[in-house]
């Protein structure tokens, strides 16, 4: 190694709606998985929260694109441009000698090794000398605080903003897992149809993420309802403002069916899991992850509808991002990780 290089490392959560990184144990970027691109030179613009800003609102010159669809990598070129602009946000600024960089990168569990080979890719296009990969819900598990390395069954259920992964964990290793392309995107985009179906009101992806934010549930009944939103937009017909007041159990009812997938892909997981490790999740319960974890009364219906306690992570959204950053740090001792 060279007097002026340095190895940085950093753990990474690739997310479909949000990136973490994790730099020196501290997560020094949490931005949304947005950038904006200049349609006649392709040079980045801006990237995370400032492209998310620009998103829906752009001129025919700049396009905002979210590279990542369904948990993978839609658009190379996108994803590499946001990634080298995140870890630029992530390095000091006084770093003015060239560094490698050491990655963790956390992956749908689910990938096919075409995925799995464009991650790697867009993350060594962006600077990363040593590229490790870990599959999500290991990540999130590790996050949550859980023993993975024990020999118990663990069960984690990680509803991200493009996929949801169920994976029955143990010995270190994914023994039985479901991955499915139903997440937090499928239920915004319910909500946007169900605005243009029910009240005849056109809203954008940002104002339907809005309604399920404020107004989002799993169940019709909640002991601490939260008020109506308020939705303004044009009607279809006159494109004339409107504004309409939408309750919780609405979107209940509007998300229905992408739940009802949710709740069928963790029985199915549960039917694939060995005896010996199914009455260890009894016991211990399933742990909720994701960005999908914080939606009211999932926790509940959950537990209802399968007879197993589920508990949400203390901090779902940041679950992946920690156990990557513990991943990184114990990166000689882990052998789940991907090299």
């Amino acid at each position: 190694m060279g007097l002026f290089s340095l190895t940085h490392e950093i753990a990474m959560d690739l997310g479909t709606a949000n990136t973490i990184i994790i730099h020196n144990g501290n997560i020094v970027v949490d931005e949304p998985s947005v950038v904006a691109l200049d349609r006649r030179t392709d040079k980045l613009l801006a990237v995370g929260e400032q492209a998310r800003q620009m998103h829906g609102k752009t001129h025919e010159n700049i396009r905002t694109i979210r590279p990542l669809r369904d948990g993978v990598i839609a658009d190379f070129y996108a994803c590499e441009q946001m990634m080298r602009g995140m870890i630029k946000m992530a390095m000091p600024k006084n770093s003015w000698f060239s560094s490698s960089l050491r990655m963790v990168i956390s992956i749908p569990s689910g990938s096919t090794e075409v995925e799995i080979r464009a991650v790697r890719d867009s993350a060594e296009h962006a600077g990363g000398r040593d590229v490790y990969l870990i599959y999500e819900p290991m990540a999130a598990a590790i996050g949550i605080g859980l023993d993975v390395e024990a020999p118990e069954g663990n069960m984690v259920v990680d509803i991200g903003g493009g996929s949801t992964e169920i994976a029955v964990i143990s010995l270190g290793g994914i023994v039985s897992n479901k991955s499915i392309r139903i997440a937090g995107d499928d239920l915004t985009a319910d909500i946007q149809e169900y605005m243009r179906r029910q009240h005849n009101i056109r809203v954008g992806e940002r104002t339907a993420e809005l309604i399920k934010i404020n107004a989002g549930s799993a169940l019709t009944e909640l002991e601490n309802p939260p008020e109506d939103y308020i939705v303004r937009g044009p009607n279809q017909m006159t494109a004339l403002p409107m504004e309409v007041p939408v309750s919780y159990q609405e979107i209940a009812h509007c998300i229905e069916k992408s739940i009802s997938k949710i709740e069928t892909a963790v029985l199915a997981a549960l039917e694939q899991t060995p005896p010996e490790l199914y009455a260890d999740i009894v016991k211990n319960g399933i742990w909720l992850a994701g960005g999908g974890a914080l939606l009211r009364g999932l926790d509940k219906r959950l537990t209802d509808k399968i007879n197993i306690k589920f508990h949400i992570a203390d901090e779902p959204l940041l679950a992946v991002a920690k156990g990557t950053g513990v991943a990184l740090k114990n990166i000689d001792k882990f052998s789940f990780l991907i090299r």
